[in-house]
């Protein structure tokens, strides 16, 4: 027996609004995965220009490449690309201070006290290395060195050109089926249910589907200019909302990481590529004008600027949906945080891999619906907190912005994760989360949050037995480290760029 709401229209056609990286992340995923269940076509104007600035990604990237069988090499000279083993955090804490977030482990813990506990006994211990020579990924980029071998296990991600890699990607999706379309959408078209029906291009062209992908960035043309689906704001917590970006040619070195440098309204950040580098200054607009943003960005690059700085604007926060009635916001159309952890293009993947378990091969049902909302959902509030902390947990006082920043109210999830650590050096990760405890522990000891005690069972050890642990794990390190070839040899021979 059918009751009405069972007459639900299965899937066949799923359309792409906008291209961009986000775009052909998710052209890419659904051709590849289901192909032959499913069409997929894409919108896109060629005169509306992408946010492609120079990108930094995470290790999770590496999983998504694997799901859709790319091969390393081919994708990074397509790119322009280098490793990325972290990120440099400079003027955080302090002025001066600068600490190494990187990817990988760090230390060796045990099942019942993590590494972080053993490292602070040590100090009172009167072992003062730092946290980070632990870290087999974070001294290799402290040198400059990367390589890949079947017997190194080095955790990393990718610097990427992303107008490249949009391209990369758009001639991937195009070989598994996927169909481009060209053009500008003038109007969008819904049944009398409020589902999309139809894109209508400028030229009368009408592109219908049964589920619709907001690509569209942050003009969110389908999931809030025609849904209305509401959009929660985070600039309270996140005050930066402008980036000025500039291309600059390459530089002498080419550090296996991102540097994120601290100035007094916000951070500016230098990612190397093979053939040049990419810099933005991300700023707050109460607190900087965009002339002296311009100039400051300018006044602080290590090499010739490649053309003239370009403003991009954006507001921190999230849809209220990212999934609603049939169309499924990607990319910056879902929401944006900001780009401090890299977290952007592993946000797209994910958000399409979620679809990919969720696809609604039988028509779209709000369960469906409801259980990607609250995995996104859940998902982003954990990076939004993992990002807040690094601009609330300064001891900066030299300008307004930090002053702010160091005092404003912050979310009671926060506040409970750090609250926990500076009582007992615990920090944790739930399920599905993005940053590791690693993560949470390098950033907090890394802008000076020191924990007032810790798990006494690291004190079961003897100091001579401590003292052993820690130089052998240290020891360990700096022998593999000094086997390592420069992060630029390594590229040159493994994925020199394709200059077209």
């Amino acid at each position: 027996m059918h009751t009405d709401n069972q007459h639900h229209t299965a899937v066949k056609k799923v359309v792409i609004a906008g291209g961009g990286t986000a775009g052909w992340v998710a052209a890419a995923a659904l051709s590849k995965r289901l192909k032959g269940q499913i069409d997929v076509v894409l919108v896109e104007s060629a005169e509306i220009g992408t946010v492609g600035v120079g990108e930094s990604t995470i290790p999770p990237v590496q999983l998504f490449h694997n799901l859709l069988g790319i091969d390393e090499q081919e994708f990074m000279r397509a790119t322009d690309a280098t490793f990325k083993l972290g990120i440099s955090f400079e003027n955080w804490g302090q002025l001066g201070d600068r600490y190494i977030h990187p990817f990988g482990v760090t230390g060796k813990g045990s099942f019942l006290a993590d590494f972080q506990h053993y490292y602070l006994h040590g100090r009172t211990l009167g072992i003062d290395e730092p946290f980070g020579s632990y870290c087999y990924e974070l001294q290799a980029a402290l040198a400059g060195k990367f390589a890949k071998t079947d017997s190194s296990n080095i955790s990393y991600a990718y610097h990427l050109d992303a107008t490249r890699y949009a391209r990369f990607l758009r001639a991937f999706s195009e070989a598994q089926g996927a169909v481009r379309i060209e053009g500008k959408i003038a109007q969008v078209q819904q049944q009398v249910n409020g589902d999309i029906r139809a894109l209508v291009l400028e030229d009368g062209t009408e592109i219908s589907g049964d589920l619709f992908i907001d690509c569209t960035g942050f003009r969110a043309l389908l999931i809030e200019q025609t849904l209305h689906t509401g959009f929660e704001r985070w600039d309270h917590w996140l005050p930066c909302n402008k980036a000025m970006v500039v291309q600059t040619e390459s530089a002498s070195t080419l550090p296996p990481y991102t540097r994120a440098i601290a100035h007094d309204s916000g951070w500016q950040w230098r990612i190397p590529l093979q053939h040049r580098v990419g810099n933005g200054l991300v700023y707050a607009a109460d607190y900087l004008s965009d002339d002296k943003a311009r100039q400051r960005l300018l006044g602080n690059l290590e090499t010739a600027p490649l053309f003239e700085p370009r403003m991009l604007s954006y507001q921190t926060g999230r849809r209220k949906k990212f999934w609603h009635k049939n169309c499924v916001a990607l990319g910056l159309s879902s929401g944006f945080i900001e780009p401090l952890e890299s977290t952007s293009i592993y946000l797209f993947m994910n958000g399409v891999i979620r679809l990919l378990r969720l696809f609604p091969f039988n028509g779209v049902q709000q369960p469906l619906i409801d259980e990607y909302n609250q995995q996104s959902i859940s998902e982003l509030e954990k990076i939004r907190d993992f990002i807040i902390l690094h601009y609330h947990q300064t001891e900066r006082s030299d300008s307004e912005f930090w002053n702010y920043c160091r005092t404003m109210s912050i979310p009671d999830t926060l506040a409970h994760r750090i609250e926990l650590f500076r009582a007992s050096a615990h920090a944790f990760q739930t399920g599905e989360e993005m940053f590791r405890l690693e993560s949470w522990s390098h950033v907090m000891l890394g802008q000076r949050l020191m924990p007032q005690s810790y798990h006494q069972l690291v004190a079961s050890l003897s100091p001579q037995q401590l003292q052993a642990h820690l130089q052998q794990i240290r020891d360990t390190i700096s022998h593999a480290v000094a086997r390592l070839p420069k992060h630029s040899d390594f590229i040159r021979q493994y994925c020199a760029a394709n200059t077209d």
